[in-house]
């Protein structure tokens, strides 16, 4: 199993992948409250205290644990011309053994949205996922209904496989999810002959 370090850096053409650190709390919440009605249709319902410094705080510890114990790698979005946080990503739900697998979830700031920045980041984590952490697949998952998300998944590479029913609560009610994959070693539609 490879341990990954306490913190993470990615470079990429125009953005720094990098994990949460304390002072980011004002950047995020500036840009989650910016960008609130435009998230709120796509995610799990936002605690009442989400947007708290203490809940931010949470949030920077469980990243530094769970990069730790190799559980998931939280990353934030930092545009590199003038240092801006855009939105996150997180390889989450790192599964070892016979599996070697992990969850891919991302967030754009509404003002950063279709620029292709999440696409440039999905490629690094997914490079990441595959090359240093070992990894066979990694999946994602979106509503049905979300065209920007499928279409950002498909054009990273990731293959529709199918539907997952009540697969999280979305805006407080369970939502059906489309579900993606990418394979280190596609062979999907392949046969022996092929």
């Amino acid at each position: 199993m490879l341990l990954m370090r306490r913190k993470i850096k990615i470079e990429t053409e125009r953005l720094t992948l990098r994990t949460p650190i304390h002072s980011d709390f004002r950047a995020w919440t500036a840009l989650r409250v910016k960008s609130q009605s435009y998230l709120v249709p796509w995610e799990p319902t936002w605690a009442d205290d989400h947007l708290t410094r203490k809940a931010f705080t949470n949030r920077v510890y469980w990243a530094s644990r769970s990069i730790s114990s190799g559980t998931a790698m939280p990353l934030f979005l930092i545009r590199r011309e003038d240092q801006s946080l855009i939105g996150a990503i997180t390889l989450d739900n790192i599964r070892r053994g016979p599996s070697q697998s992990a969850t891919l979830g991302y967030w754009t700031g509404e003002p950063f949205a279709r620029q292709g920045y999440m696409r440039e980041a999905i490629d690094a984590v997914v490079h990441q996922a595959f090359s240093r952490l070992d990894l066979s697949r990694v999946e994602a998952a979106c509503l049905p209904e979300n065209a920007a998300s499928r279409g950002l998944l498909e054009k990273a590479g990731f293959k529709y496989e199918g539907v997952a029913q009540s697969y999280l609560q979305i805006e407080g009610r369970w939502r059906t999810h489309v579900l993606y994959a990418s394979l280190r070693s596609d062979r999907r539609g392949k046969t022996e002959a092929g």
